[in-house]
């Protein structure tokens, strides 16, 4: 399956003609009822197999079992097929969607009877193996249990393993140092294949389904995805980088129609113009009407930092300027005289204040740019350099004497101290007016930077009288991105105390905390600023086409509104951070992990847990140090040390939660540690996450309710935090600072209880903007009735009054106050179900809308995306974007 199939199939729904023409073979699970219709040991040619309907039932009852379904014309274009091109398309597609679910690999523990056969003291299974690997001896007696002749090494690791002491049916590894060892090692023996025999009599059915659909133009269904992340109005995700780079250059030179004549986020624009400059003037020449290189850097370069970004992207670095400068790679020489052709002709105050938000980056990248070996033509560019660089300019030689003709000419910007130029910025400006007590000065030069003056908000509020920082603030907010908006207005609603949880720049999403010791944030001002964010906001959603009737989901109240996703991890169901949502209902909870080491190294994860109670005081764990929690409340699979390929390594811990806590605990921090201290991009692939406990085995695709990928340097990853009381869990997605080797629980359990306990404070106790608010801005503006499904089942009716503003609409909205008609009990028809509804937010989708909708679901999974437009959390914020001013990130002069 090649990469926009795929892609496709992913962020879609959609199956392209390239996954149905695959040519590679794709085993599916070994229950497959697919696999065992077209012969496990036979030839994927053979002659003698199930004619082509038969085949197309066994998939879908394959797929079933995974929780998917066909769309009537995928079915058909299936059954068109013989059944050779069947054979292909029905393992590559049970591939592919088993791929999501993480059942596309064996998963097999250290304990291969897990969990029953899980020792119950970890201590005397540690001593027993002490004892095994210093004083046995070969040929001679077992030093456990006498027995001779029984001791004999296994490969690769070559430790003496007692076949009487240590039963080869139930270890996956080397009793005594848990690596993997070969698959033929006598030692090894079969074990009962529970899994198959429960496949068999395994009906269950899938809670929710996910409807897979025809794509019949994949290059349109790439253009439309293209467009839709390039509008959006908040810093990539990793697998949306990746998806951008892919689209625009896998397509060049025919994506360069597709492109905007605008990108409003700068991350963004640095990846479509990498895309673009990376590939051969052969292909540009042959499309004939293909920009050219000045022409793309001037369309989305427009400062200093996006030149910077571009170049990051080019040596395969983070755009967004995270992490340190990636290794230099040569750039050639055309391009190099027009990115500094397009920086000299930028105004010398931007150019030389860019150059100074990343001062060592750019000292960097002069080396490869050279800027001063052509400063006659590049004279500005020349003279930003040589105030970031502190070039001795006293030698009075010809290019110095150049340079400071040239400075002279912006005594603004830059001063000359009789050696080296110095530079004036405009936030040493702003912080020497704020330093000196200059409030209103420093509003005013804030106000010329809109996105600057929001970001230091809830600062101004104390100093700046209430009526002055709202008039203000109107006149910025129509030049600011929404991101900046709703973070500004989240916190300006939080009160103070508690802890504050930052998100410092870096590589992951590492997680600082301290306590919240601000004065408070003057009432008056908390209203009248938040008003004028919110009336903009409203503003922008009135310029979006009305609608007849809108549907909204009380649910989406605990769904935070994304102000960044930048360093979120690739899961199944995209959660913005902080999100609350439920743990599964059953008795027992499964947590998996599974990973796979490079060649050339040993990688050795633990999937760990630790349990704190009401007070954050530690409770216990359950790790490789402690296998099993106080009868059985928590169960760990066995640690394994080593994930060599294909099989790699598997971990599992089973929480039962009434035994959790009975037991004094209350909330479950699951952690992934890289116990030998590799980082998580190293791997060759790795991901974990939860399910229900399985009904057929160990793990079960369809009771998998969240899987996420282990990516970036990070090597100690939280994920969620499960409030075991409430049975929901927060999601986390963070990382903790990590250093030396032997990361365990252990050792964390003081930060742990730091972070889980923040993360309460900052997203439990404040008043975040949330995708309810977000939804209800979109409503209030935009209909005039509004159908609401409450938690307790009920559906009711909000009409907007003749004479009702939007802003008095949706603070009714968003408090569920004031008049509303009860349409519906629980367990009634739905009666807004119909052709009338144009805009939904919504936890599910079981909701018939009208066609092209625009619809958020957390769970999409039955909607056409050929019917309806999907929306990202992210999508569902950037419609509110501004619509006549571009919206530019931090590093753009006079922009938000």
């Amino acid at each position: 399956m090649d990469w926009l199939a795929e892609t496709l199939l992913r962020r879609r729904r959609l199956v392209a003609p390239g996954l149905l023409t695959d040519p590679r073979p794709h085993e599916p699970d070994r229950g497959s009822r697919w696999w065992k219709a077209k012969g496990a040991k036979g030839s994927r040619r053979q002659a003698a197999g199930p004619a082509v309907a038969d085949g197309l039932l066994a998939l879908e009852a394959d797929l079933l079992r995974l929780g998917y379904l066909l769309s009537a014309p995928l079915r058909r274009r299936l059954g068109e097929l013989d059944r050779h091109e069947l054979a292909d398309a029905g393992h590559a597609l049970l591939r592919a969607v088993t791929a999501e679910l993480g059942g596309h690999v064996e998963h097999v523990p250290l304990f291969r009877g897990f969990p029953a056969s899980v020792p119950a003291d970890t201590f005397e299974f540690y001593v027993r193996r002490v004892f095994a690997l210093l004083l046995q001896e070969p040929e001679r007696p077992c030093v456990l249990c006498g027995e001779v002749d029984a001791v004999h090494p296994v490969s690769p690791c070559a430790h003496l393993v007692c076949r009487s002491c240590w039963d080869g049916a139930d270890f996956a590894a080397c009793p005594i140092c848990h690596r993997r060892i070969d698959p033929d090692d006598p030692f090894l023996r079969p074990a009962d294949d529970p899994v198959a025999e429960a496949v068999a009599g395994n009906e269950r059915l899938p809670e929710r389904v996910v409807v897979l659909w025809l794509c019949e133009d994949p290059a349109e269904a790439a253009r439309e995805l293209l467009g839709e992340l390039l509008d959006r109005q908040t810093p990539p995700r990793p697998e949306d980088r990746a998806a951008i780079s892919d689209l625009v250059g896998g397509f060049w030179p025919r994506s360069a129609g597709w492109l905007p004549e605008k990108i409003a986020v700068r991350e963004t624009r640095a990846l479509v113009l990498a895309a673009a400059l990376s590939h051969s003037t052969a292909d540009a020449a042959d499309a004939g009407d293909v920009p050219g290189v000045g022409e793309l850097l001037d369309r989305y370069a427009d400062s200093a930092t996006d030149v910077l970004r571009l170049l990051y992207a080019l040596m395969g670095g983070d755009p967004g300027l995270r992490v340190r400068p990636p290794r230099r790679t040569s750039v050639p020489r055309p391009l190099r005289r027009a990115l500094l052709d397009r920086m000299d002709r930028m105004a010398v105050p931007h150019l030389v204040e860019d150059l100074h938000r990343h001062p060592e980056a750019w000292k960097h990248m002069a080396e490869v740019l050279h800027p001063f070996e052509h400063h006659r033509r590049h004279p500005h560019a020349a003279l930003a350099f040589a105030a970031l660089r502190g070039t001795r300019l006293d030698t009075g030689a010809p290019p110095a004497r150049a340079l400071l003709a040239r400075a002279a000419a912006h005594p603004e910007v830059v001063r000359f101290d009789g050696v080296r130029l110095r530079a004036l910025t405009f936030a040493g400006r702003v912080e020497a007016a704020l330093r000196d007590g200059d409030h209103a000065g420093a509003l005013g030069l804030l106000a010329t930077r809109p996105g600057e003056l929001v970001r230091r908000i809830v600062h101004l509020t104390r100093h700046v009288p209430a009526g002055q920082l709202a008039a203000a603030v109107t006149e910025a907010a129509p030049k600011v991105s929404p991101g900046v908006l709703i973070s500004a207005l989240g916190q300006l609603r939080t009160p103070p105390g508690g802890s504050r949880v930052f998100l410092p720049r870096g590589g992951a999403a590492r997680i600082w905390t301290r306590p919240d010791e601000r004065p408070p944030v003057p009432a008056q001002a908390v209203a009248a600023v938040s008003s004028a964010i919110i009336g903009e906001m409203l503003r922008r959603a009135a310029l979006l086409p009305e609608v007849e009737r809108a549907v909204l989901d009380e649910g989406l109240s605990d769904l935070l509104a994304p102000a960044a996703e930048r360093s979120a991890s690739s899961a199944l169901v995209r959660l913005p951070r902080g999100s609350v949502r439920p743990i599964p209902a059953g008795e027992r909870i499964r947590l998996f992990l599974h990973w796979a080491e490079p060649k050339d190294a040993r990688v050795d994860l633990d999937l760990s847990v630790a349990l704190f109670d009401e007070r954050w005081e530690f409770t216990g764990l359950c790790d490789y140090t402690n296998l099993v929690l106080r009868r059985n409340a928590a169960v760990h699979s066995g640690d394994l040390t080593s994930a060599p390929e294909p099989l790699g390594a598997s971990e599992f811990v089973d929480l039962d939660v009434e035994a959790l806590r009975a037991i004094g605990g209350r909330y479950a921090i699951p952690v992934v540690f890289s116990y030998n201290d590799v980082p998580f991009d190293q791997l060759v692939r790795g991901f974990a996450g939860f399910m229900e406990t399985p009904s057929d085995g160990l793990f079960e695709p369809l009771a998998v309710r969240q899987r996420f990928e282990l990516a970036g340097p990070a090597k100690v990853l939280v994920p969620l935090v499960a409030d075991l009381w409430s049975r929901t869990m927060r999601w986390a997605d963070l990382n903790l600072s990590a250093s030396g080797s032997f990361h365990d629980v252990e050792e964390y359990r003081e930060q742990l209880a730091r972070l889980g306990s923040a993360l309460e404070d900052a997203f439990g106790l404040g008043d975040r903007v949330t995708l309810w608010e977000v939804a209800c801005w979109h409503a209030a503006a935009r209909a005039r009735e509004v159908v609401v499904r409450h938690g307790d089942g009920t559906l009711g009716r909000y009409l907007r009054g003749a004479d009702e503003e939007p802003a008095g609409f949706a603070a009714r909205l968003t408090a569920l106050a004031g008049p509303q008609d009860v349409l519906q009990a629980p367990g009634t028809a739905d009666p807004a179900a119909g052709g009338g509804t144009e805009f939904a937010a919504v936890i599910e989708d079981d909701l018939d809308v009208a066609e092209g909708a625009q619809v958020y679901a957390l769970h999409p999974g039955r909607l056409d995306p050929g019917g309806v437009r999907l929306l990202d959390a992210a999508d569902l914020l950037a419609l509110l974007s501004p619509a006549d001013v571009p919206v530019l990130a931090a590093d753009a002069p006079g922009h938000g």
